[in-house]
Protein backbone atom coordinates (compact mmCIF):
# COMPACT_ATOMS: atom_id res chain seq x y z
CA UNK A 1 0.00 0.00 0.00
CA UNK A 2 2.84 2.36 0.83
CA UNK A 3 4.25 1.93 -2.65
CA UNK A 4 1.01 2.45 -4.60
CA UNK A 5 1.99 5.90 -5.86
CA UNK A 6 5.10 4.77 -7.68
CA UNK A 7 3.38 3.99 -10.98
CA UNK A 8 1.37 7.18 -10.89
CA UNK A 9 4.52 9.22 -10.42
CA UNK A 10 6.65 7.60 -13.12
CA UNK A 11 6.11 10.37 -15.63
CA UNK A 12 7.22 13.03 -13.15
CA UNK A 13 10.22 10.96 -12.11
CA UNK A 14 11.19 10.41 -15.72
CA UNK A 15 11.00 14.12 -16.46
CA UNK A 16 13.08 14.92 -13.41
CA UNK A 17 15.62 12.34 -14.46
CA UNK A 18 15.96 13.85 -17.93
CA UNK A 19 16.67 17.29 -16.50
CA UNK A 20 19.18 15.79 -14.07
CA UNK A 21 20.96 13.98 -16.90
CA UNK A 22 21.35 17.19 -18.90
CA UNK A 23 22.62 19.00 -15.83
CA UNK A 24 25.02 16.16 -15.02
CA UNK A 25 26.44 16.09 -18.55
CA UNK A 26 26.88 19.88 -18.49
CA UNK A 27 28.79 19.78 -15.20
CA UNK A 28 30.90 16.80 -16.28
CA UNK A 29 31.72 18.57 -19.54
CA UNK A 30 32.81 21.70 -17.69
CA UNK A 31 34.93 19.75 -15.21
CA UNK A 32 36.57 17.71 -17.97
CA UNK A 33 37.33 20.94 -19.83
CA UNK A 34 38.78 22.44 -16.65
CA UNK A 35 40.87 19.31 -16.13
CA UNK A 36 42.21 19.62 -19.68
CA UNK A 37 42.98 23.31 -19.14
CA UNK A 38 44.89 22.55 -15.94
CA UNK A 39 46.90 19.89 -17.75
CA UNK A 40 47.68 22.36 -20.54
CA UNK A 41 48.68 25.09 -18.07
CA UNK A 42 51.50 22.89 -16.83
CA UNK A 43 53.16 23.47 -20.22
CA UNK A 44 53.18 27.24 -19.66
CA UNK A 45 53.21 27.86 -15.91
CA UNK A 46 56.51 27.29 -14.09
CA UNK A 47 56.69 24.85 -11.23
CA UNK A 48 57.10 26.22 -7.74
CA UNK A 49 56.69 25.47 -4.07
CA UNK A 50 56.02 27.12 -0.72
CA UNK A 51 57.51 25.95 2.52
CA UNK A 52 54.83 24.62 4.85
CA UNK A 53 54.43 24.30 8.59
CA UNK A 54 53.72 21.09 10.48
CA UNK A 55 49.98 21.47 9.85
CA UNK A 56 50.53 21.77 6.11
CA UNK A 57 49.75 25.51 5.90
CA UNK A 58 51.77 27.53 3.41
CA UNK A 59 54.26 30.04 4.81
CA UNK A 60 53.98 33.40 2.98
CA UNK A 61 57.26 34.72 1.57
CA UNK A 62 58.83 31.29 1.12
CA UNK A 63 57.81 30.65 -2.48
CA UNK A 64 60.55 29.33 -4.79
CA UNK A 65 59.99 29.24 -8.56
CA UNK A 66 61.17 26.32 -10.70
CA UNK A 67 61.12 25.57 -14.41
CA UNK A 68 58.29 24.81 -16.85
CA UNK A 69 57.67 21.10 -17.33
CA UNK A 70 54.38 19.78 -18.70
CA UNK A 71 52.60 16.87 -17.08
CA UNK A 72 52.28 13.59 -18.99
CA UNK A 73 49.00 13.18 -20.88
CA UNK A 74 48.31 9.77 -19.30
CA UNK A 75 48.35 11.39 -15.86
CA UNK A 76 45.64 13.84 -16.88
CA UNK A 77 43.49 11.13 -18.45
CA UNK A 78 43.72 8.81 -15.45
CA UNK A 79 43.46 11.50 -12.76
CA UNK A 80 39.73 10.89 -12.01
CA UNK A 81 40.60 7.27 -11.17
CA UNK A 82 43.97 7.84 -9.50
CA UNK A 83 42.45 10.45 -7.18
CA UNK A 84 41.06 7.53 -5.16
CA UNK A 85 44.65 6.53 -4.38
CA UNK A 86 45.95 10.06 -3.73
CA UNK A 87 46.65 11.70 -0.36
CA UNK A 88 43.05 12.95 -0.39
CA UNK A 89 41.66 9.49 -1.14
CA UNK A 90 40.40 8.75 2.37
CA UNK A 91 38.46 12.02 2.54
CA UNK A 92 37.02 11.59 -0.97
CA UNK A 93 35.99 7.99 -0.34
CA UNK A 94 34.49 8.82 3.04
CA UNK A 95 32.50 11.76 1.64
CA UNK A 96 31.36 9.68 -1.34
CA UNK A 97 30.16 6.83 0.87
CA UNK A 98 28.41 9.34 3.11
CA UNK A 99 26.57 10.89 0.16
CA UNK A 100 25.46 7.47 -1.06
CA UNK A 101 24.21 6.50 2.41
CA UNK A 102 22.34 9.79 2.95
CA UNK A 103 20.72 9.61 -0.48
CA UNK A 104 19.70 5.99 0.05
CA UNK A 105 18.19 6.63 3.47
CA UNK A 106 16.27 9.73 2.36
CA UNK A 107 14.88 7.83 -0.62
CA UNK A 108 13.81 5.08 1.79
CA UNK A 109 12.11 7.65 4.04
CA UNK A 110 10.30 9.19 1.11
CA UNK A 111 9.12 5.91 -0.44
CA UNK A 112 7.85 4.55 2.88
CA UNK A 113 5.91 7.73 3.58
CA UNK A 114 8.18 8.79 6.45
CA UNK A 115 8.98 12.41 5.66
CA UNK A 116 5.52 13.05 4.24
CA UNK A 117 3.68 11.60 7.24
CA UNK A 118 6.00 13.35 9.69
CA UNK A 119 5.46 16.79 8.15
CA UNK A 120 1.73 16.35 7.51
CA UNK A 121 1.19 15.21 11.10
CA UNK A 122 2.75 18.44 12.35
CA UNK A 123 0.91 20.61 9.82
CA UNK A 124 -2.50 19.19 10.70
CA UNK A 125 -2.17 20.42 14.24
CA UNK A 126 -1.97 23.97 12.95
CA UNK A 127 -4.28 23.65 9.95
CA UNK A 128 -6.76 26.24 11.23
CA UNK A 129 -4.07 28.72 12.25
CA UNK A 130 -2.87 30.14 8.95
CA UNK A 131 -0.02 32.40 10.06
CA UNK A 132 1.29 29.96 12.66
CA UNK A 133 0.96 27.17 10.12
CA UNK A 134 3.12 29.03 7.62
CA UNK A 135 5.82 29.78 10.21
CA UNK A 136 5.87 26.19 11.50
CA UNK A 137 6.06 24.76 7.98
CA UNK A 138 8.91 27.07 7.01
CA UNK A 139 10.76 26.16 10.22
CA UNK A 140 10.42 22.41 9.59
CA UNK A 141 11.60 22.63 5.99
CA UNK A 142 14.46 24.99 6.83
CA UNK A 143 15.65 22.80 9.70
CA UNK A 144 15.66 19.71 7.47
CA UNK A 145 17.81 21.63 4.99
CA UNK A 146 20.10 23.27 7.55
CA UNK A 147 20.73 20.26 9.77
CA UNK A 148 20.51 17.31 7.37
CA UNK A 149 21.21 18.88 3.96
CA UNK A 150 17.80 17.94 2.52
CA UNK A 151 16.65 19.97 -0.48
CA UNK A 152 15.82 17.89 -3.54
CA UNK A 153 14.18 15.25 -1.32
CA UNK A 154 11.79 17.79 0.21
CA UNK A 155 10.67 19.08 -3.19
CA UNK A 156 8.83 15.77 -3.65
CA UNK A 157 6.41 17.10 -1.00
CA UNK A 158 5.62 20.20 -3.05
CA UNK A 159 2.28 18.95 -4.48
CA UNK A 160 1.14 18.10 -0.97
CA UNK A 161 2.17 21.53 0.33
CA UNK A 162 0.32 23.28 -2.48
CA UNK A 163 -2.85 21.32 -1.69
CA UNK A 164 -2.62 22.27 1.98
CA UNK A 165 -2.06 25.94 1.21
CA UNK A 166 -4.98 25.97 -1.21
CA UNK A 167 -7.20 24.28 1.37
CA UNK A 168 -6.43 27.14 3.76
CA UNK A 169 -7.39 29.76 1.15
CA UNK A 170 -3.80 30.57 0.26
CA UNK A 171 -2.23 30.16 -3.18
CA UNK A 172 0.29 28.06 -5.09
CA UNK A 173 3.04 30.63 -4.50
CA UNK A 174 2.67 30.11 -0.75
CA UNK A 175 3.16 26.39 -1.29
CA UNK A 176 6.29 27.05 -3.33
CA UNK A 177 7.58 29.49 -0.73
CA UNK A 178 6.94 27.27 2.29
CA UNK A 179 8.42 24.19 0.60
CA UNK A 180 10.83 24.89 -2.28
CA UNK A 181 12.11 28.24 -1.02
CA UNK A 182 12.27 27.23 2.65
CA UNK A 183 14.13 23.98 1.91
CA UNK A 184 16.64 25.80 -0.28
CA UNK A 185 17.19 28.62 2.20
CA UNK A 186 17.58 26.10 5.00
CA UNK A 187 20.25 24.32 2.96
CA UNK A 188 21.95 27.70 2.44
CA UNK A 189 21.84 28.72 6.11
CA UNK A 190 23.63 25.52 6.99
CA UNK A 191 24.29 24.81 10.65
CA UNK A 192 25.44 21.20 10.38
CA UNK A 193 24.52 20.51 6.74
CA UNK A 194 26.75 17.50 5.98
CA UNK A 195 26.89 18.27 2.24
CA UNK A 196 28.38 21.76 2.72
CA UNK A 197 29.52 22.47 6.28
CA UNK A 198 30.41 18.85 7.00
CA UNK A 199 32.39 18.33 3.80
CA UNK A 200 34.14 21.71 3.96
CA UNK A 201 35.03 21.22 7.64
CA UNK A 202 36.49 17.82 6.80
CA UNK A 203 38.69 19.35 4.10
CA UNK A 204 39.67 22.24 6.37
CA UNK A 205 40.59 19.89 9.19
CA UNK A 206 38.24 21.53 11.69
CA UNK A 207 35.25 20.33 13.67
CA UNK A 208 31.73 20.83 12.36
CA UNK A 209 30.74 22.66 15.54
CA UNK A 210 33.43 25.35 15.14
CA UNK A 211 31.84 28.71 14.38
CA UNK A 212 28.33 27.24 14.56
CA UNK A 213 27.04 30.15 16.68
CA UNK A 214 27.18 32.65 13.79
CA UNK A 215 25.62 30.13 11.42
CA UNK A 216 22.77 29.73 13.92
CA UNK A 217 22.34 33.52 14.11
CA UNK A 218 22.29 33.69 10.31
CA UNK A 219 19.72 30.89 10.18
CA UNK A 220 17.44 32.78 12.58
CA UNK A 221 17.79 35.97 10.54
CA UNK A 222 16.91 34.26 7.27
CA UNK A 223 14.03 32.41 8.92
CA UNK A 224 12.65 35.76 10.06
CA UNK A 225 12.98 37.22 6.57
CA UNK A 226 11.21 34.25 4.93
CA UNK A 227 8.35 34.31 7.45
CA UNK A 228 7.96 38.07 7.07
CA UNK A 229 7.89 37.72 3.29
CA UNK A 230 5.32 34.92 3.27
CA UNK A 231 3.10 36.46 5.97
CA UNK A 232 3.15 39.73 4.05
CA UNK A 233 1.95 37.87 0.97
CA UNK A 234 -0.71 36.11 3.07
CA UNK A 235 -1.97 39.46 4.35
CA UNK A 236 -2.32 40.72 0.78
CA UNK A 237 -4.19 37.56 -0.21
CA UNK A 238 -6.69 38.03 2.61
CA UNK A 239 -7.42 41.56 1.43
CA UNK A 240 -7.68 40.63 -2.25
CA UNK A 241 -7.18 37.01 -3.40
CA UNK A 242 -7.07 38.16 -7.02
CA UNK A 243 -3.65 39.77 -6.55
CA UNK A 244 -2.17 36.24 -6.60
CA UNK A 245 -0.06 35.53 -9.67
CA UNK A 246 -1.70 32.09 -9.83
CA UNK A 247 -5.28 33.09 -8.94
CA UNK A 248 -7.07 31.63 -11.98
CA UNK A 249 -5.07 28.40 -11.98
CA UNK A 250 -5.63 28.01 -8.24
CA UNK A 251 -9.39 28.20 -8.69
CA UNK A 252 -9.21 25.16 -10.94
CA UNK A 253 -6.82 23.36 -8.61
CA UNK A 254 -9.14 23.78 -5.65
CA UNK A 255 -11.90 22.03 -7.55
CA UNK A 256 -9.76 19.02 -8.43
CA UNK A 257 -7.14 18.72 -5.71
CA UNK A 258 -8.71 19.48 -2.36
CA UNK A 259 -8.83 16.31 -0.30
CA UNK A 260 -5.84 14.63 -1.92
CA UNK A 261 -3.63 15.93 0.84
CA UNK A 262 -5.23 13.37 3.15
CA UNK A 263 -4.03 10.45 1.02
CA UNK A 264 -1.71 8.97 3.61
CA UNK A 265 -1.09 5.45 4.87
CA UNK A 266 -3.80 4.26 7.27
CA UNK A 267 -1.29 3.54 9.99
CA UNK A 268 0.23 7.00 9.77
CA UNK A 269 0.33 7.40 13.57
CA UNK A 270 2.66 4.42 13.84
CA UNK A 271 4.77 5.69 10.93
CA UNK A 272 4.93 9.12 12.54
CA UNK A 273 6.16 7.69 15.84
CA UNK A 274 8.80 5.59 14.11
CA UNK A 275 10.22 8.44 12.05
CA UNK A 276 9.87 10.94 14.89
CA UNK A 277 12.16 8.60 16.83
CA UNK A 278 14.48 8.40 13.80
CA UNK A 279 14.85 12.17 13.55
CA UNK A 280 15.16 12.49 17.33
CA UNK A 281 18.08 10.06 17.27
CA UNK A 282 19.79 12.06 14.53
CA UNK A 283 19.20 15.25 16.51
CA UNK A 284 20.79 13.76 19.61
CA UNK A 285 23.78 12.56 17.60
CA UNK A 286 24.20 15.98 15.96
CA UNK A 287 24.11 17.61 19.39
CA UNK A 288 26.66 15.10 20.70
CA UNK A 289 28.99 15.76 17.77
CA UNK A 290 28.69 19.51 18.39
CA UNK A 291 29.34 19.22 22.15
CA UNK A 292 31.87 16.39 22.47
CA UNK A 293 35.17 17.47 20.97
CA UNK A 294 36.61 13.95 21.06
CA UNK A 295 34.13 12.72 18.44
CA UNK A 296 33.68 15.94 16.42
CA UNK A 297 36.48 14.97 14.09
CA UNK A 298 34.56 11.82 13.15
CA UNK A 299 31.29 13.63 12.39
CA UNK A 300 30.82 12.29 8.86
CA UNK A 301 31.43 8.56 9.55
CA UNK A 302 29.33 8.78 12.74
CA UNK A 303 26.43 10.43 10.90
CA UNK A 304 26.71 7.99 8.01
CA UNK A 305 26.58 4.99 10.36
CA UNK A 306 23.72 6.52 12.35
CA UNK A 307 21.61 7.27 9.28
CA UNK A 308 22.32 3.88 7.73
CA UNK A 309 21.56 1.73 10.77
CA UNK A 310 18.60 3.68 12.18
CA UNK A 311 17.22 4.38 8.68
CA UNK A 312 17.16 0.70 7.71
CA UNK A 313 15.65 -0.27 11.06
CA UNK A 314 12.96 2.43 10.76
CA UNK A 315 12.18 1.40 7.18
CA UNK A 316 11.88 -2.25 8.21
CA UNK A 317 9.56 -1.32 11.08
CA UNK A 318 7.33 0.67 8.71
CA UNK A 319 6.89 -1.68 5.74
CA UNK A 320 8.05 -5.01 7.24
CA UNK A 321 9.61 -6.10 3.97
CA UNK A 322 13.41 -5.98 4.02
CA UNK A 323 13.67 -6.59 0.27
CA UNK A 324 11.66 -3.43 -0.42
CA UNK A 325 13.63 -1.54 2.24
CA UNK A 326 16.91 -2.57 0.65
CA UNK A 327 15.56 -1.85 -2.85
CA UNK A 328 14.53 1.70 -1.88
CA UNK A 329 17.86 2.32 -0.18
CA UNK A 330 19.88 1.08 -3.16
CA UNK A 331 17.71 3.09 -5.56
CA UNK A 332 18.51 6.27 -3.65
CA UNK A 333 22.20 5.43 -3.36
CA UNK A 334 22.50 4.72 -7.10
CA UNK A 335 20.81 8.05 -7.84
CA UNK A 336 23.70 9.77 -6.03
CA UNK A 337 26.43 8.08 -8.09
CA UNK A 338 26.63 11.02 -10.55
CA UNK A 339 27.60 13.25 -7.61
CA UNK A 340 30.47 10.87 -6.82
CA UNK A 341 31.64 11.14 -10.43
CA UNK A 342 31.54 14.94 -10.17
CA UNK A 343 33.50 14.86 -6.90
CA UNK A 344 36.13 12.62 -8.50
CA UNK A 345 36.46 14.98 -11.49
CA UNK A 346 36.60 18.07 -9.29
CA UNK A 347 39.21 16.47 -7.03
CA UNK A 348 41.28 15.36 -10.01
CA UNK A 349 41.76 19.02 -10.98
CA UNK A 350 43.73 19.54 -7.78
CA UNK A 351 45.60 16.25 -8.32
CA UNK A 352 46.79 17.35 -11.77
CA UNK A 353 47.91 20.72 -10.42
CA UNK A 354 49.76 19.07 -7.53
CA UNK A 355 51.46 16.46 -9.73
CA UNK A 356 52.53 19.12 -12.24
CA UNK A 357 53.81 21.23 -9.31
CA UNK A 358 51.94 24.36 -10.41
CA UNK A 359 49.36 24.62 -7.61
CA UNK A 360 51.73 26.62 -5.40
CA UNK A 361 52.55 28.89 -8.35
CA UNK A 362 48.85 29.59 -8.81
CA UNK A 363 48.45 30.24 -5.08
CA UNK A 364 51.45 32.56 -5.13
CA UNK A 365 49.94 34.55 -8.00
CA UNK A 366 46.60 34.86 -6.20
CA UNK A 367 48.33 35.89 -2.98
CA UNK A 368 50.20 38.59 -4.86
CA UNK A 369 46.90 39.94 -6.18
CA UNK A 370 45.36 39.93 -2.71
CA UNK A 371 48.30 41.46 -0.84
CA UNK A 372 47.29 44.84 0.52
CA UNK A 373 43.59 44.21 0.02
CA UNK A 374 41.30 44.04 3.03
CA UNK A 375 39.99 40.77 4.39
CA UNK A 376 36.49 41.92 3.51
CA UNK A 377 37.43 42.42 -0.15
CA UNK A 378 39.04 38.97 -0.19
CA UNK A 379 35.91 37.36 1.27
CA UNK A 380 33.72 39.16 -1.28
CA UNK A 381 35.96 37.90 -4.09
CA UNK A 382 35.56 34.33 -2.81
CA UNK A 383 31.80 34.94 -2.56
CA UNK A 384 31.76 36.15 -6.18
CA UNK A 385 33.80 33.13 -7.32
CA UNK A 386 31.32 30.68 -5.77
CA UNK A 387 28.40 32.60 -7.27
CA UNK A 388 30.03 32.36 -10.69
CA UNK A 389 30.65 28.61 -10.37
CA UNK A 390 27.05 28.21 -9.19
CA UNK A 391 25.94 29.06 -12.73
CA UNK A 392 27.55 25.89 -14.02
CA UNK A 393 27.99 23.50 -11.07
CA UNK A 394 24.95 23.00 -8.89
CA UNK A 395 26.42 20.25 -6.69
CA UNK A 396 27.60 21.69 -3.35
CA UNK A 397 30.04 18.83 -2.76
CA UNK A 398 31.55 19.06 -6.25
CA UNK A 399 32.22 22.80 -5.86
CA UNK A 400 33.77 22.26 -2.43
CA UNK A 401 36.25 19.71 -3.76
CA UNK A 402 37.00 22.03 -6.68
CA UNK A 403 37.45 25.28 -4.78
CA UNK A 404 38.38 24.60 -1.16
CA UNK A 405 41.77 22.89 -1.76
CA UNK A 406 42.97 26.15 -3.34
CA UNK A 407 41.00 28.73 -1.35
CA UNK A 408 41.68 27.36 2.15
CA UNK A 409 45.50 27.54 1.99
CA UNK A 410 45.32 31.05 0.50
CA UNK A 411 42.91 32.35 3.13
CA UNK A 412 44.94 30.69 5.89
CA UNK A 413 48.02 32.52 4.66
CA UNK A 414 46.06 35.79 4.79
CA UNK A 415 44.89 35.09 8.34
CA UNK A 416 41.27 34.33 7.42
CA UNK A 417 39.68 31.57 9.48
CA UNK A 418 38.24 28.48 7.75
CA UNK A 419 34.94 29.05 9.59
CA UNK A 420 34.50 32.38 7.80
CA UNK A 421 35.38 30.77 4.46
CA UNK A 422 32.82 28.00 5.07
CA UNK A 423 30.14 30.54 5.98
CA UNK A 424 30.95 32.47 2.80
CA UNK A 425 30.71 29.31 0.74
CA UNK A 426 27.32 28.33 2.17
CA UNK A 427 25.89 31.80 1.49
CA UNK A 428 27.09 31.85 -2.11
CA UNK A 429 26.24 28.23 -2.86
CA UNK A 430 22.62 27.91 -1.86
CA UNK A 431 20.31 30.90 -2.21
CA UNK A 432 20.61 31.13 -5.99
CA UNK A 433 19.42 27.52 -6.38
CA UNK A 434 15.87 28.90 -6.47
CA UNK A 435 16.52 31.78 -8.85
CA UNK A 436 18.96 30.49 -11.48
CA UNK A 437 17.06 28.96 -14.44
CA UNK A 438 19.93 26.49 -14.90
CA UNK A 439 19.08 24.70 -11.65
CA UNK A 440 17.15 21.47 -12.35
CA UNK A 441 15.45 21.35 -8.93
CA UNK A 442 13.93 24.78 -9.51
CA UNK A 443 12.70 23.73 -12.95
CA UNK A 444 11.20 20.56 -11.52
CA UNK A 445 9.48 22.46 -8.72
CA UNK A 446 8.01 25.10 -11.02
CA UNK A 447 6.88 22.38 -13.40
CA UNK A 448 5.13 20.48 -10.60
CA UNK A 449 3.41 23.70 -9.48
CA UNK A 450 2.63 24.75 -13.07
CA UNK A 451 4.17 28.19 -12.45
CA UNK A 452 6.25 29.98 -15.08
CA UNK A 453 9.80 31.08 -14.35
CA UNK A 454 8.81 34.67 -15.09
CA UNK A 455 6.12 34.65 -12.38
CA UNK A 456 8.49 33.03 -9.91
CA UNK A 457 11.20 35.62 -10.62
CA UNK A 458 8.69 38.46 -10.25
CA UNK A 459 7.56 37.08 -6.89
CA UNK A 460 11.01 36.30 -5.38
CA UNK A 461 13.51 38.89 -6.64
CA UNK A 462 12.96 41.22 -3.69
CA UNK A 463 13.62 38.56 -1.07
CA UNK A 464 16.69 37.39 -2.98
CA UNK A 465 18.04 40.96 -3.01
CA UNK A 466 17.27 41.32 0.70
CA UNK A 467 19.11 38.12 1.55
CA UNK A 468 22.09 39.17 -0.58
CA UNK A 469 22.38 42.39 1.42
CA UNK A 470 22.00 40.53 4.73
CA UNK A 471 24.64 37.99 3.66
CA UNK A 472 27.15 40.72 2.86
CA UNK A 473 26.44 42.46 6.18
CA UNK A 474 26.88 39.21 8.12
CA UNK A 475 30.19 38.59 6.34
CA UNK A 476 31.29 42.13 7.19
CA UNK A 477 30.34 41.48 10.81
CA UNK A 478 32.32 38.21 10.73
CA UNK A 479 35.39 40.06 9.43
CA UNK A 480 35.07 42.81 12.06
CA UNK A 481 34.93 40.38 15.00
CA UNK A 482 37.61 38.08 13.59
CA UNK A 483 35.18 35.18 13.24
Amino acid sequence: MIFTKEKANRKKEKAASNISVRSFLLVVGLLVALLAVCGSLSCFIPQGAFERDAAGNILPGTYQMGRVQGIALWRVLTAPVRVFASEDALTIIMISIFLLVMSGVFNLLEKTGGVKTFIVHIMRRFRNKGSLMVCMTVLVFMLFGSLFGMFEELVTLLPLMIVFMLSMQMDTMMGLGACLMAACFGFSTAITNPFSVGTAAQLAGIQVAEGAWLRIVFFVMVYGVVCTFLLGHLKKLKKNPKISLTYEADQLKRESLIGHGDDLPRDQQRIFRIYAAFFAIQGVILAAIACIRQISGFAIPILAASFLISGLIAGQMVCRDFKKVLSCFLEGAVAMLPAVVMIALASSVKLVMVESNIIDTVMHSVLQLLVGKSVFVTILLIYALILFLQLFIGSASAKIFLVMPIVLPITAALGISPTLVILTYCMADGFTDVILPTNPVLLIGLSMANVSYGKWLKWTWKIQLTLFVISVLVLLFGVLIGY
